[in-house]
């Protein structure tokens, strides 16, 4: 019986210290991200058809989904899958350009453009809204320089024209 009692405390130990690591064993998997199919294929392209796999129909889009199954099965993760896929299909198969040398301008030039129509517009709106309005503007005809001058007999038949309508 003291036999017992002496291994009881290890055997509790032993339980312990599973129950102690298989939480963090569990941490360790979760901080790994899974490769899903869905979310690759939006980043990766036909190469033979030169569009996102994801809306991509055909054979050679099927063997990609199927390559890329097989590396999902093999625990892969998804900048692997990426990585292997670039070294057996080149570089046309990454649908998103690279964050480093030359790709960095597809994201950079639209993010230029927007400044430059953002900084254009707030140089040109106050200049628009301070400049007259062109048109007819209390009652009178105007143009860009000021207010057209109507001769006597002009503005009497012009005011004789609008009596006939408001009546």
């Amino acid at each position: 019986m003291t036999r017992r009692l002496r291994g009881l405390p290890l055997a509790a130990l032993a339980t312990l210290a599973a129950i102690v690591l298989l939480p963090s064993a569990s941490a360790i998997a979760a901080a790994t991200p899974k490769a899903d199919l869905v979310d690759i294929e939006d980043e990766v392209m036909c190469v033979t058809c030169k569009v996102p796999l994801n809306i991509a129909e055909g054979a050679q889009p099927d063997s990609e989904r199927a390559r890329i199954r097989e590396l999902i099965a093999q625990g892969r993760t998804k900048e692997q899958i990426k990585r292997v896929l670039v070294v057996e299909y080149g570089e046309q198969v990454l649908a998103l350009p690279d964050e480093s040398g030359f790709g960095i301008t597809a994201y950079a030039v639209p993010v230029a453009l927007l400044a430059v129509v953002l900084a254009a517009l707030a140089l040109l709106v106050p200049r628009w809204r301070r400049r007259p309005a062109a048109g007819i503007a209390g009652g009178r005809a105007t143009s860009a320089t000021g207010p057209a001058d109507l001769s006597d007999a002009d503005a009497r038949r012009l005011d004789d024209d609008l009596r006939r309508y408001d009546s």
